[in-house]
């Protein structure tokens, strides 16, 4: 069994979300770097597979050089080695990350074979552009299924459950295949600190991909609005006591 996952360098997800002054990125300055929490179920999944069935975990970002600290990070988790594509950190548009990655993929396995099941985030945490699983897919020609919160692989097929209003959707899927994978789909380890060390021996892949001409353009990133709270005075002392019921009667509470 051969799995790859993908990620991205992120500013950390636990931040308050600020855009640049052109709304065309984050800004990053008083924020640190992680990976999506989608991705990171997608190298928890990756590394429980491999701990199931034996074989090889790979973990690939396309980033600037400082985005080796996220590769680390994957493999002090499990994962055996990584994929460094690696750029000056400007935004890579979906076509040309698809693009780059499919390379990769390609150029790996005609070294070391085919991977069974290549794993994407289902979108990034600060773009969102839910498109480059799906790219990835459609350039190997392999099946892809979406948004997933179950993954089990069974001998030669991978069942995949996505969360709907009505309850699972359920698909089966011949190996090898792309998935992407939502948060929720397991819990995420911690690293240790045994498995920090191990992860500065292992290896990690450094190349150069030469940027394709931009052919998407994005107008404006958007960060939505909040829910909003508001209050209610409802009066003050013991005559507040039959508003106060009103309310809890039109909430539905008694």
């Amino acid at each position: 069994m051969r799995v790859l996952v993908a990620v991205k360098r992120v500013p950390f997800t636990g931040g308050k979300m600020v855009l640049a002054p052109d709304a065309m990125s984050l800004e990053t300055k008083h924020l640190g770097f992680t990976i999506s929490p989608h991705e990171e179920c997608g190298v928890e999944e990756a590394v429980r597979i491999i701990e199931a069935h034996g074989g090889e975990s790979v973990v690939l970002t396309l980033g600037p050089p400082e985005a080796v600290e996220q590769l680390r990070d994957a493999m002090a988790l499990g994962i055996d080695r990584a994929i460094h594509l690696q750029t000056d950190g400007g935004e890579w548009d979906a076509e040309g990350t698809a693009g780059a990655i499919v390379e990769a993929i390609q150029a790996d396995e005609a070294a070391s074979g085919p991977f069974d099941l290549i794993l994407f985030g289902n979108e990034s945490a600060d773009s969102g552009g839910f498109q480059v699983g799906l790219r990835v897919a459609h350039a190997l020609g392999r099946p892809v299924v979406t948004g997933l919160k179950g993954v089990k692989v069974e001998s030669a097929s991978v069942r995949c459950e996505q969360e709907t209003s009505d309850g699972r959707d359920v698909y089966v899927l011949p190996l090898p295949a792309v998935l992407t994978v939502k948060e929720g789909l397991n819990l995420p380890r911690y690293p240790s600190v045994p498995g920090r060390l191990r992860a500065g021996r292992k290896p990690v892949a450094t190349s150069t991909p030469a940027r394709p001409k931009v052919r998407l353009e994005t107008t404006r990133l958007v960060v939505p609005a909040g829910r909003g709270r508001r209050a209610e005075l409802l009066g003050s002392g013991p005559s507040a006591a039959p508003a106060v019921v009103e309310m809890l009667r039109s909430i539905g509470v008694v």
